[in-house]
């Protein structure tokens, strides 16, 4: 039997040390959230996606500019409002009458990291404007195409969607996202911390950047290099057969969120440590990937309940 691959085969000591370092500075900012940070760690280096959906004021944005600090990356940060435009976001072509030509003005989309705040206060249409940026790491305007610069992480921020003046994400949006999490309310020792401790915004001004542009890139290449056994890959198999059949669910997950799954219990693995992926990787992301992708049945409840309840109806071989 040859031995599982270990991650100090994949990663320097040094790049190791500057993970540790990025977590451990992004949980200082954003204090009592240990895994929600590491969730949002795994959507970066899985080359994915992050929605943080919650109430106002329980640390939305700032985790975006924590992560965005320690990462020292080219950021722009999008409130999204009732009036903003698709061109708002990605650019727009104007007439240059001495060329004779059009130029293309690159929108904020054209960044490292693009905090999408509020995504869900814009209509749908300027909500579609992500949607190829996200999937393709481009964008067309008036029949030419933009690269957008590597690496590219949208971290979009909503509000729950019964607050006045917000507009669902479709499907087709959702779906981008290779991640939901939720905040909530802090812990007590934590909430004390952050109401006797200093503003979170002075301290996000002062954070100096850990990892680096090339250091994400190598980051996400030795993911790709985590173990999946084939059990492993038979039991996500197995979650995504489940969630088609599983009662209150009407639409379930699709092949594509069984790659988004393995992707990110190959980036949880190497988080902790390790160079192999292993069941209990794939039940901790679960329910962030699966939640938002399900369609319940009107009288079923939501999609996490749901997540949930499929994680507990497939046993592990």
């Amino acid at each position: 039997m040859s031995a599982l691959p270990q991650p100090a085969n994949m990663l320097t000591d040094a790049l190791r040390d500057s993970l540790k370092r990025a977590q451990a500075q992004v949980n200082d900012l954003v204090l009592g959230k240990p895994q929600e940070v590491r969730l949002a760690f795994v959507a970066l280096l899985s080359d994915g996606h992050l929605l943080i959906e919650d109430l106002p004021g329980l640390g939305k944005t700032t985790l975006a500019h924590a992560l965005a600090a320690t990462l020292g990356l080219g950021f722009q940060r999008l409130q999204f409002t009732s009036d903003l435009l698709p061109a708002d976001i990605v650019g727009v072509s104007v007439y240059d009458a001495q060329a004779r030509r059009f130029e293309f003005h690159a929108g904020p989309v054209f960044a490292n990291i693009v905090l999408a705040d509020e995504i869900n206060r814009a209509p749908p249409r300027t909500q579609s404007a992500l949607l190829e940026a996200m999937a393709e790491h481009q964008v067309t305007v008036d029949g030419s195409t933009h690269l957008l610069p590597q690496p590219f992480f949208v971290i979009a921020t909503q509000n729950p969607v019964d607050l006045a003046g917000t507009y669902p994400l479709p499907d087709s949006q959702l779906d981008r996202f290779l991640l939901r999490l939720t905040l909530g309310y802090p812990g007590a020792e934590a909430e004390r911390a952050l109401l006797t401790g200093a503003d979170r915004r002075d301290l996000i001004a002062k954070t100096l950047p850990v990892l680096s542009a090339d250091d994400v890139l190598q980051l996400r290449r030795a993911v790709e290099e985590i173990h999946a056994s084939d059990a492993l890959i038979g039991y996500v198999q197995a979650l995504l057969a489940r969630s088609r059949q599983h009662p209150g669910v009407r639409v379930g997950l699709s092949p594509r969120a069984g790659l988004a799954l393995l992707r990110a219990a190959r980036a949880y693995a190497l988080l902790l440590g390790r160079g192999h992926v292993l069941p209990e990787d794939v039940q901790a992301l679960f329910a962030a990937i699966a939640a938002h992708r399900l369609v319940a049945e009107a009288e079923a409840g939501n999609g996490a309940a749901l997540a949930k309840s499929i994680l507990l109806a497939v046993p592990v071989d």
